[in-house]
């Protein structure tokens, strides 16, 4: 039996959601991070650019990371980390990962330059490093990302197995499958704790290998007659890489949009893990010199950002490139949860300004980077885990996959549930619920940090029930109206009869302010709450909604 105080392991993001992925190991007082993703926004997260894990608690106590290890270079598992070394403050910490997850975290890095610049450390898959007091084995995995790897960790109290996301491709591109012999061998050495990969887990049977949406691809592009657009995720290099091999087939020259489209391919081409002839590629600029039907444009903006390439596209706002009645665009990726009504909308532009539009609801193009059911029972059958966490998923898909390990062997009193904010602790091989550690949603609006949830709760009453500024200008001193009331409102009404509702809006301001007491005039605050509650009752009745009401007043 060790000695040592059991091994915590705290979940921050990736629990309940798809992305803000991060958790963290400790062992003897010191912490090992797994990924530091980014999640973002959808409709609701109004002026939000991104939303990260709270870790807080982290940087009260930088001094005890020990490393972060990084199963992939998807966003939403590395696209946090600038702000993470940024309140570290340290120049120290090791950052583990692979070849090419490392090029795309330097590629993020470069857009800041006054942070730490972190000791990034190559780790290729079978590698095992010791820092500090951890010892890590990584193992190959297949995703929709190559380089992507799982981790082992061997603590005093057991082995705890992290596998970032994956799914079982036996024959992916470049030929870098799933390792299941050396999943075996860990499931021989006896995996105490299993940290898997959830978001397949509610889709059944198994996912097709990447190479079989390639014939559909290439014939979807040999039969256009057009402009041909393929959106996809910047990061996903296989599906490019069949983009560009169709390409070649058919005689079209590629043009890249989008500037992280443009980077990240840069890279893969750079480090080998792209193969195509970057002489053949067109500058966007130069479209216009080529006819339509020798060109495929490779955008982002398969999940309908606003200003992405493909959105600007289907608005008709793109500076160089124009589509309409004859051309294909193929959306050769997936569909995030919460992204669909804006997916729809690009899909309607695009489809009014008379392109046909693919998706993978419509033609066999695009497979998941997720190990569907079935993959996971097989999964979960060679591991043999004796303690189960599904992580990486909302919560439909955390439940599916607790039953599936329940259904391969797993005793449910050992497969854990958990949210964000939860941990467990390990000792001796058995797992008991944790303290928890503190965390939330921490919101980035541009330079702002952490916009806060209330702040969000403003903005969407603004934006649903608009506002209403009264100015309203006091003597303290005489204890007195002072000046004229002004109402005004952006949102709330629109009709011919406004400035009579304003008007009407103001009397109902200035009834309020006679009806108070003298002493009432002395105290700011007291006459902000009466202007809110007559205004508020006001319009509630004009209208039936309550605006956003900002009383402004003023001593003379």
């Amino acid at each position: 039996m060790s000695q040592s105080p059991p091994v915590e392991i705290a979940f921050l993001g990736g629990l309940g959601e798809i992305g803000r992925n991060m958790a963290t190991i400790k062992v003897d007082g010191r912490l090992a991070i797994v990924d530091v993703g980014v999640l973002f926004p959808d409709a609701e997260h109004l002026g939000v650019d991104l939303i990260l894990p709270d870790w807080k608690w982290i940087k009260n106590r930088a001094d005890d990371v020990e490393a972060v290890f990084l199963t992939h270079g998807h966003l939403d598992h590395i696209g946090a980390l600038p702000y993470l070394l940024r309140d570290l403050d340290r120049s120290d910490v090791p950052v583990y990962g692979t070849r090419l997850t490392l090029a795309f975290v330097e590629a993020v890095l470069e857009e800041w330059p006054d942070i730490p610049k972190p000791d990034l450390q190559m780790i290729e898959p079978g590698d095992t490093v010791d820092q500090g007091p951890f010892s890590v084995e990584a193992v190959q995995v297949s995703h929709s990302i190559p380089d992507g790897v799982a981790y082992a960790f061997r603590t005093p109290h057991g082995l705890i197995l992290h596998t970032g996301d994956f799914k079982l491709d036996q024959s992916p591109l470049d030929g870098r499958p799933t390792d299941l012999a050396h999943f075996a061998r860990l499931g021989d050495e006896g995996v105490d704790l299993l940290l898997a990969d959830s978001t397949g887990a509610d889709t059944p049977g198994h996912v097709a290998p990447e190479r079989t949406i390639g014939a559909t691809i290439r014939q979807h592009i040999a039969d256009a007659e057009g402009l041909v657009v393929v959106a996809s995720f910047a990061s996903h290099v296989h599906r490019i890489q069949q983009v560009l091999d169709a390409a070649v087939a058919v005689g079209r020259r590629p043009v890249f949009v989008g500037r992280s489209m443009i980077r990240n391919m840069a890279i893969a081409e750079e480090l080998g893990y792209l193969d195509f002839d970057g002489k053949t590629a067109v500058e966007p600029k130069d479209v216009d010199r080529y006819d339509r039907s020798e060109l495929i444009v490779v955008s982002t903006g398969s999940q309908g950002e606003p200003f992405s390439a493909l959105s600007l596209m289907g608005a008709g706002e793109h500076r160089t490139l124009d589509v309409g009645e004859g051309d294909l665009v193929i959306l050769a990726s997936s569909l995030i949860p919460g992204n669909e009504q804006a997916v729809f909308r690009s899909i309607n532009n695009l489809s009014r300004r008379g392109c046909t539009v693919i998706h993978k609801g419509v033609a066999h193009v695009h497979v998941s980077g997720h190990a569907s059911a079935e993959d996971l029972v097989l999964f979960h059958n060679i591991v043999e885990a004796e303690n189960v966490v599904p992580v990486h998923g909302e919560h439909r898909h955390l439940r599916a996959h607790a039953d599936i390990a329940k259904d391969t062997g797993a005793l449910p009193e050992k497969v854990f549930i958990c949210e964000d904010g939860d941990s467990l602790l390990l000792e001796d091989g058995r797992i008991t619920r944790g303290e928890g550690v503190p965390t939330s949603h921490v919101y980035i609006d541009s330079l702002l940090d952490d916009v806060g949830p209330a702040l969000l709760r403003d903005r969407q009453r603004i934006g649903e029930d608009g506002i209403c500024i009264a100015i309203v200008t006091i003597d303290t001193h005489g204890r007195k109206v002072a000046g004229d009331t002004i109402v005004t409102q952006k949102g709330v009404v629109f009709t011919e009869r406004a400035e009579d509702i304003l008007e009407a809006a103001r009397k109902a301001v200035d009834a309020e302010l006679d009806r108070l007491t003298a002493a009432k005039f002395e105290d700011l605050a007291a006459v902000q709450r009466h202007v809110v509650q007559a205004l508020g009752r006001f319009w509630k009745s004009e209208t039936g909604r309550r605006p956003f009401i900002l009383p402004v007043v003023q001593d003379l």
